[in-house]
């Protein structure tokens, strides 16, 4: 982190504010243990501002998963936000691994250059690092209805495209560096939101003029600004009344950690698009590589159930099996690619094969849902959310909890330069800024994600060949593909 800590502001600035003290060194508060709430709002609390006792933070996360703790210490190690008081409330307990596991865990995330950069610049990072992490240098990508492919990498391998890394360990990591944060960032660990209370944004002055959240043991908290980084089911998104545009995809997601049958350099990741949705296989280590298959939830259960020896040929037969070939498609697509190679020679890749699958993993196998879902809006006053509480993607293009990541950067600088400049943190004209940029961002990413879905999702001859020289002109034309990586990258 540049330059961090390294002005003090001259004064605490205190418009909006009730005077405050310096922050308490990181705490852990229990209210009880459980999962984090993911029901629908309940109604309204009947308390009146006054009928409950308070304590009042500058800022409060709410939600400690990878986004809300990135978000949090985001926030903690800004300069221009030294001396406010910022909390994280997460429903789980503290989750730092004192060791690295001997198994992986099959849910991971592929981190992008501009992830990467974040984590870094929050210090988290080298935690990570020092853990267990996987880059890659390249991807193929192909059609498993033609022979359409393209690949993506970085001047002929040089640079990782991006790494892949376990959620437990990224989470661990940012844990990690939570607790280093002493006297910079409160957390209080097994503690249940009840509900919220957000102000209007005229409020009389019978009415608080900060955001309150509410926990299950009956305490209140104040803030200036509240974020919610509190999943899909967003209880502040519920409670703020924004509506979310949503629809399930009627398919599931079936990961697991496979065992390659021999040791291999394993620096490329696979991705092939089936009649049923897309498999793909992202590199863990020399002998492991992790499992991503989305396909109907019929055929995800039978997945699941499966013996291992079963489940390994199956994934095998996905990647290599010849899938019904329509004569007409495989001329055409026969006939773009010897044009596209005499116009461009060497600006077409080799096909490379993957490798082969010997074992699966015990336990490792699980599935879950896949849908669509996007907030209409971002923030109203002295409330913003974050990660997948304001937007959801498929995750074939591993893009998910990158977006939110992107939510992290953004919302930081926009709070930053708010407070540098002597603005309301929380009110809604500033915090419409976050709103327009991200939404700039991510709504191409999710349409096209969603155009990709639907194109591939059918074997309609037709949709087949268009998406087959579509691929085969993208991968000849080596500019199209970089401002493609670079969009993907951020």
């Amino acid at each position: 982190m540049s330059a961090l800590f390294c002005t003090a502001r001259a004064l605490m600035r205190s418009t909006h504010l009730r005077p405050g003290t310096r922050r308490l060194a990181i705490r852990t508060l229990s209210s009880g243990v459980g999962e984090p709430q993911q029901t629908s709002a309940p109604p309204p609390p009947e308390e009146t501002w006054e009928d409950v006792p308070q304590d009042f933070y500058d800022i409060i996360v709410s939600g400690g998963g990878m986004v809300g703790a990135a978000m949090a210490l985001a926030l903690g190690s800004d300069p221009v936000l030294l001396g406010r008081k910022i909390l994280m409330l997460d429903g789980g307990p503290r989750r730092v691994l004192t060791q690295v596991p001997d198994s992986f865990s099959s849910r991971v995330c592929s981190l992008t250059p501009g992830t990467v950069q974040l984590l870094q610049d929050i210090g988290a990072w080298d935690h990570i690092n020092k853990m267990r992490v996987r880059p890659y240098k390249r991807m193929q990508v192909w059609d498993a209805c033609s022979d359409a492919m393209i690949t993506f990498d970085r001047d002929d391998l040089n640079e990782d495209i991006a790494h892949i890394v376990e959620n437990d360990i990224i989470l661990s990591g940012l844990m990690q560096q939570l607790d280093g944060m002493q006297g910079l960032v409160d957390v209080m660990f097994d503690t249940k939101v009840k509900g919220y209370k957000l102000p209007s944004k005229a409020a009389d002055g019978e009415e608080s003029p900060w955001a309150r959240v509410i926990l299950e043991d009956g305490r209140a908290l104040d803030t200036r600004l509240l974020i919610g980084a509190d999943g899909p089911k967003s209880l502040l998104r519920q409670t703020a009344n924004i509506r979310q545009m949503s629809w399930s995809y009627s398919q599931a997601g079936v990961v697991a950690t496979l065992k390659l049958s021999e040791p291999t350099v394993n620096n490329v990741a696979w991705q092939r698009f089936l009649p049923t949705g897309p498999i793909a296989m992202l590199p863990l280590s020399e002998t492991h590589s992790n499992l991503v298959w989305s396909t109907n939830a019929e055929d995800a259960e039978m997945l699941l159930q499966m013996q291992a020896e079963e489940f390994v040929e199956a994934v095998n037969s996905a990647f290599w099996q010849d899938y019904k070939r329509e004569a007409a498609v495989d001329s055409a697509v026969q006939t773009v690619q010897s044009i596209l190679s005499t116009i461009s020679p060497g600006g077409t890749s080799a096909r490379q094969l993957p490798p082969s699958v010997s074992d699966v993993d015990e336990d490792s196998r699980a599935m879950f849902p896949l849908g669509l879902g996007h907030a209409t809006q971002y923030v109203k006053h002295r409330m913003a959310i974050i990660g997948d509480a304001a937007h959801r993607v498929h995750p074939m293009a591993g893009q998910g909890v990158n977006l939110g990541f992107g939510d992290v950067s953004c919302l930081r600088q926009v709070v930053s330069d708010a407070e540098a400049s002597g603005e309301d943190i929380g009110s809604v004209d500033r915090l419409l800024e976050y709103e327009t940029k991200r939404q700039q961002a991510v709504i191409p990413m999710m349409a096209a994600i969603e155009g990709l879905h639907r194109l591939y999702s059918s074997d309609n001859p037709a949709l087949v060949l268009l998406r087959s020289v579509g691929l085969q002109f993208t991968n000849a034309i080596k500019p199209l593909k970089n401002e493609i990586m670079g969009f993907a990258s951020k």
